[in-house]
């Protein structure tokens, strides 16, 4: 039997012999079953409860990991986004490189599309507010973080949590103090409920990247960014076509999560009701909207609509089933790991019931050790593994 891994392409789990058994999914089993990729100079790697390619699942001694709560004091609930403070980030701030931000989509009353804040993750201990917005904002999966000292956040709001109320929404620019200081409008950045999103970072200045769920397209707004704010230079829709809709459970569904790699500028576009993986080539550079681009992964048995999305600094991509397309009760709640020429790698389960995973995100690697983040929005929680890295490049 072939060996399987979580988190690397050409890492195999220590031992392959575990690996060779069902999957059992229970409260218990999220704490106690661990996975870990360790081989010489690659990535070690553990997470609760990961399902091995052919079925089975690996147990070995855990990472160091903490599940934190997002529940702030005003109550609001279902995390979305998750972003990390990068290296870099100015001091004199109220959060600083290495901090971990969720953004919640709803209030105290469960209302979806009318959450508030930003809080930052404190371990073992209740999360610290860095952001508290006007009434009935909806903070979505799009949060992210420029190094410049800049928070971007996108909201979708509702006046009473349903999809026959939802808006265009904007995008929130904020300081380090978590103080406003600017508001994107649909006319100023061509969005349309900006339901995620991804940052390439080159300073003073960075490619932004925001998918539509209210109308199933992508834009890429090149931004300036100095001490005074942050400054949109150009806006290009370069993406369109994904499918998109209202949804009695999950609100709205389209478009989702955004994944750039610079290295080849492509972009990467979780779409939600194709239940599948598209990639957009020329996706920093390109003046022109070049549709929904190529399908790199639909796998009908482990893709039930996949909602954030992440690189992994294996090169894997990483994204977050929330459920809602091609259900499967006996996979709730997983994170899918795969290649990006679509090749499935392991998955993992985030809770025990359906509906629980969303935004994830990786840190940069700092002294060999690099941290995954991904949320629980039925608890609500979210867990941060801290996992030791060993780049063979450097």
């Amino acid at each position: 039997m072939e060996p399987a891994t979580f988190l690397a392409e050409s890492i195999r789990f220590l031992p392959s012999r575990l690996c060779n058994g069902p999957v059992h999914r229970t409260r218990a089993a999220l704490k106690g079953l661990l996975l870990s990729a360790i081989c010489g100079a690659g990535l070690a790697l553990a997470l609760p409860e990961a399902a091995c390619a052919d079925g089975g699942i690996t147990q070995l001694l855990p990472p160091s990991f903490v599940t934190s709560s997002t529940v702030p004091p005003n109550g609001d609930v279902n995390p979305y986004g998750v972003a990390f403070v990068p290296q870099g980030f100015p001091r004199f701030g109220t959060i600083a490189p290495g901090d971990l931000l969720v953004s919640n989509f709803n209030n105290q009353a469960n209302q979806q599309g009318t959450g508030t804040t930003i809080v930052k993750i404190v371990p073992n201990s209740n999360p610290v507010v860095f952001f508290q917005g006007g009434a009935g904002l909806g903070l979505s999966t799009a949060l992210g973080v420029l190094r410049g000292g800049f928070v971007l956040v996108g909201n979708v709001p509702t006046t009473d949590g349903t999809s026959a109320t939802v808006s265009a929404g904007s995008l929130l620019v904020l300081n380090r103090n978590g103080n406003l200081v600017a508001q994107w409008t649909p006319a100023m950045a061509k969005i349309d409920g900006p339901w995620d999103l991804t940052i390439f970072d080159e300073g003073n200045k960075a490619k932004v990247f925001v998918s539509n769920v209210l109308n199933g397209t992508v834009v890429r707004l090149d931004v300036a960014v100095n001490e005074n704010g942050v400054q949109i230079e150009r806006v290009t829709q370069i993406a369109s076509g994904y499918p998109f809709r209202g949804d009695v459970a999950a609100l709205v569904v389209g478009p989702t999560g955004l994944a750039y790699d610079p290295r080849r500028d492509v972009l990467y576009v979780a779409s939600t009701v194709d239940n599948a993986i598209f990639a957009v080539f020329d996706a920093g550079n390109t003046r022109h909207d070049g549709g929904k681009g190529v399908v790199i992964y639909a796998d009908h048995a482990h893709l039930h609509g996949p909602l954030g999305l992440a690189l992994g600094p294996n090169g894997d991509l990483f994204t977050a089933n929330g459920d809602a397309i091609n259900p499967d009760p006996k996979q709730p709640s997983e994170i899918v790991e795969f290649t990006p020429q679509g090749r499935f790698v392991a998955q993992l389960s985030m809770d025990p019931l359906q509906g629980g995973a969303f935004g994830l995100a990786f840190s940069q690697i700092r002294d060999d050790v690099v941290h995954f983040a991904a949320v629980d929005d039925n608890v609500p929680n979210i867990t941060d593994w801290s996992l030791h890295f060993d780049d063979p490049a450097r």
